[in-house]
């Protein structure tokens, strides 16, 4: 049997092959266009010099320099640049996460090459490439149409008309025209097939294209303001107002009350420096982008960063059950025809004569290339069982397909035999639409009904087979104007994929609803419920049941309801907006055109990755690259993470910052000697900035992060009980170090021992709130078995250069220093302890009572 679309035998197609494929591509090369979201280095770069700490280095490297001091002047110049690479390397990691999530974010085609159909990026695409488009999926370049059955296209994106263009073959040689019309020959680079199918040659790719010529970008991931963002940016702000306010007041009171203007603004300028929340929006970018990146590791790729966010919030999870619950790779199990049913048994090479031809017609009425898992199946057991018999027909000629319509759940397939004078209609779908076509009387119906009770109380997914005859020239428009027999029924297993029940218990441990929403019997998504551990609390809604039911007692039942069956894609946009008006937060998984609606309306749309179709993909925030349901449950788990160890890198940014401001300033207020002067700050912000940025972000996941309830969207970064311990935290690290100065003052060590030990006391806090914040439950101790690489370079790196200033002479004159003996740094090391210590003896003694911290 050939399979042909307007008289094309797609197997006769060779297309290029892969070295011709390759030359093309370095030659003209990928099928892109420009983006100008993607920064190089210099870019970066230039928006760094910008930010207001680099402002304020440069200021105080001036003011060094009118104060005559080079030396200091040229340290604090020099700082400019290591901190400028610090944060380049930040950035530039950002970046390239983005860069990789955009590459799996472009759209996907498929190819003939070599006589083999493959999926490729559509960036790989190249000139006189063969395309195969089916529903759902967005043209990756302009193409000729060699060959369509069926064919609708939305070319909104480049005429602007909403309604879809009706498409016809080529008759000939064409030259490319321009887009929009019925029964144009041509497809363009980022349309949508809306209906129907279609084999097509790349005329032109890239720039080269319609859309190349008009300058739009697509595909690109877009920097979005998040929840977190906004909130950040209130902060912020309005530390920024308080800083800058203390700011000019110490300028002022230095200056007034010291008389030295110039070291009234170094005052300043340090206050400014510690005060400035600089930080926090670097390490939200860093944790969404990196996050991100980090979740499609999990083979789950993150198409818009709000999701990392929304992620650890999902309360309810809307499933398909094919292929992602199941594997997807079905077997035909058993077959009714004929009053009897049979199983099959594949280690046999046959099946009795009477459901040989409930087989035949069910391959006539599927792809002879099949995609579709349940058209392989049923290839496969032709193969198998009709490979020897007159049921398999290689020198029949397809002359016209009637697809599957939202009205008509029921697919035909007419043929024309070898005389030309007959045709055969093959035709196959949901037993109800087959049924449907056969004009079956109520007591055939109720006979079926019963056998598909049967097959589908073993789980079975179950389609119905008939056939026509047709000897006129003009076929009829409809399916329904042939008078169908019906053949029979087949029931196809479809395995649980490994792994689902263990996630689904996890979910449940995590306070999450798992809901099956499924196109197959009720019976049949009770098995596999049952199969999976899915909770079935209180029965079963249809798709039937649902399209009688009004908004609110939709929103009443579905509180209890985990499974719908017979639902078709359009009613899944009901269930979405009932749970979320119930006040639940929704991950909603899909991958027909027909789920996009509800993919969008979802908090969290989940596009499949393999079977998906582009349009679901690009309605959705993440695509499953591998379908798998387990994956999701990774998803989360990472999602959880993510917002975890970002709380941490909050609060140990809030923290620091306390006794740093608190340093510059109280020495102005009691009119003490400057503790902290601009590189001391410098030298701060570099323990600071990869701690908060790089050490958290890496930190592993908390042990029980899984076994408590979603966090509640609307939930602060920064509620009363965070910023409480921040500063509490802050607060007594700052106490601790003042005492340490005010004693070594009050004993006459002088201004250089005094500022050594109080500064070498602040380091040691500040690592030891670094290791106090890498979990709210467990111990400084216990943490130290956790890995994490670039917590040890951090602390390392910290001890190492507090070393270097305090013993090398140069650094040490330069840092106002004095030389620290062993007692020295024991009592700057017990202070230090001290000062963080109070915060593990909580965590301690709310372990046992087992109450959160935040």
């Amino acid at each position: 049997m050939k399979p042909v679309v307007n008289n094309l035998d797609i197997n006769s197609i060779t297309g290029l092959s892969e070295a011709e494929a390759i030359q093309r591509l370095k030659r003209e090369g990928y099928n892109e266009l420009p983006s100008s979201k993607r920064r190089n280095v210099f870019a970066i770069a230039f928006e760094v010099v910008r930010e207001p700490m680099f402002l304020l280095l440069i200021a105080g490297g001036v003011i060094y320099l009118l104060l005559g001091d080079i030396r200091e002047a040229v340290m604090l110049l020099s700082f400019v640049f290591i901190v400028m690479g610090i944060t380049l390397y930040q950035e530039r990691k950002t970046e390239r996460a983005l860069e990789a999530l955009r590459d799996l974010s472009s759209p996907r085609a498929l190819v003939i090459r070599d006589k083999t159909q493959k999926r490729i990026p559509g960036r790989e695409v190249v000139r006189e490439d063969i395309m195969v488009l089916a529903e759902g999926d967005r043209v990756s370049a302009d193409a000729v149409l060699i060959s369509c059955t069926n064919l609708s296209v939305d070319e909104s994106l480049l005429t602007g008309e909403s309604v879809p263009v009706r498409k016809s073959f080529c008759r000939g040689t064409a030259e490319m025209s321009r887009p929009g019309g019925d029964d144009l020959p041509f497809v363009f680079s980022g349309t949508l097939i809306v209906q129907g199918f279609a084999i097509a040659q790349v005329k032109a790719t890239g720039i080269k294209t319609e859309l190349g010529k008009i300058g739009k970008a697509l595909q690109t991931i877009e920097p979005e303001e998040t929840l977190l963002q906004k909130e950040t940016g209130r902060l912020v702000r309005n530390l920024a107002i308080i800083g800058l306010s203390l700011c000019s007041l110490i300028v002022i009171i230095y200056g007034l009350t010291r008389n030295n203007w110039l070291n009234g603004f170094l005052a300043g300028i340090t206050l400014a420096m510690a005060m400035l929340p600089e930080e926090f929006p670097v390490v939200l970018t860093v944790f969404l982008a990196l996050g991100a990146w980090r979740i499609s590791q999990k083979r789950v790729l993150t198409r818009r960063v709000p999701a990392v966010e929304t992620l650890g919030s999902a309360s309810v999870l809307c499933v398909d059950k094919t292929g992602t619950l199941t594997l997807n790779k079905m077997t035909v199990q058993k077959i009714f025809a004929g009053g009897k049913f049979h199983d099959i048994n594949y280690s046999h090479k046959f099946i009795p004569e009477d459901f040989h031809e409930v087989v035949e017609f069910g391959i006539l009425a599927s792809r002879m290339k099949p995609f579709d898992p349940m058209e392989r199946a049923l290839s496969e057991l032709g193969k198998q069982v009709l490979s020897d018999t007159e049921h398999l027909h290689e020198n029949w000629t397809l002359v016209q397909e009637y697809p599957l319509s939202q009205n008509l759940l029921a697919m035909s397939r007419v043929w024309k035999s070898p005389d030309n004078i007959n045709y055969v209609i093959a035709s196959k779908g949901a037993p109800e639409a087959i049924a449907d076509i056969c004009h079956l009387s109520k007591e055939q119906l109720q006979g079926l009904s019963e056998k598909i009770n049967s097959m589908a109380k073993e789980g079975l997914r179950i389609i119905g087979v008939a056939k026509a005859e047709f000897k006129q020239t003009d076929l009829p428009g409809e399916q329904h104007d042939f008078k169908f027999k019906f053949l029979g029924l087949i029931g196809l297993a479809d395995p649980v994929r490994p792994g689902v029940a263990e996630a689904i218990r996890e979910c449940y441990d995590a306070g999450i609803r798992v809901v099956m929403i499924t196109g197959d019997y009720p019976v049949t998504a009770q098995n596999i419920a049952k199969q999976i551990g899915l909770k079935q609390t209180d029965g079963i809604i249809t798709g039937t049941e649902l399209e009688k039911m009004d908004t609110s007692e939709l929103q009443e039942r579905i509180k209890t309801i985990n499974i719908f069956a017979r639902v078709v894609p359009e009613q899944k946009l009901h269930i979405v907006n009932a749970l979320k008006a119930n006040g639940e937060v929704v991950a909603m998984t899909g991958d027909g055109v027909n789920d996009a609606a509800a993919l969008k309306s979802a908090h969290i749309g989940i596009a499949m990755g393999e079977r998906g179709t582009d349009v679901a993909r690009e309605a959705s925030s993440i695509v499953l690259l591998d379908d798998d349901f387990s994956s999701i449950v990774k998803a989360i788990r990472m999602g959880r993470r993510i917002f975890d160890n970002l709380k941490k890198a909050m609060t140990y940014i809030l923290a620091i910052h306390v006794p740093i401001a608190g340093m510059s300033l109280l020495p102005v207020l009691f009119n003490w000697p400057l503790v902290l002067l601009p590189f001391h700050i410098v030298f701060l912000e570099l323990i600071i900035d990869p701690a908060c940025s790089i050490v958290f972000e890496a930190e592993p996941e908390e042990a029980h992060i899984m076994e408590k309830p979603p966090r509640n969207l609307q939930e602060p970064l920064f509620n009363k009980r965070n910023i409480t311990f921040s500063l509490l935290q802050g607060i007594s690290v700052l106490c601790i170090v003042w005492a340490v100065f005010i004693t070594a003052m009050q004993r006459g060590q002088g201004e250089s021992d005094a500022r050594a030990l109080s500064f070498t006391t602040l380091i040691i806090a500040n690592l030891g709130l670094i290791l106090t914040n890498r979990s709210r439950s467990r111990t400084i101790l216990s943490t130290l078995r956790s890995p994490n690489a670039a917590l040890w370079w951090v602390m390392a790196g910290a001890i190492f250069f507090l070393c270097m200033v305090l013993y090398i002479p140069v650094l040490r004159d330069m840092f106002h220093f004095s030389t620290l003996h062993p007692i020295d740094l024991a009592i700057s090391l017990a202070a230090g302890v001290i000062s963080i210590i109070w915060f593990e003896g909580f965590k301690i003694i709310n372990r046992k009572r087992k109450i959160r911290i935040f």
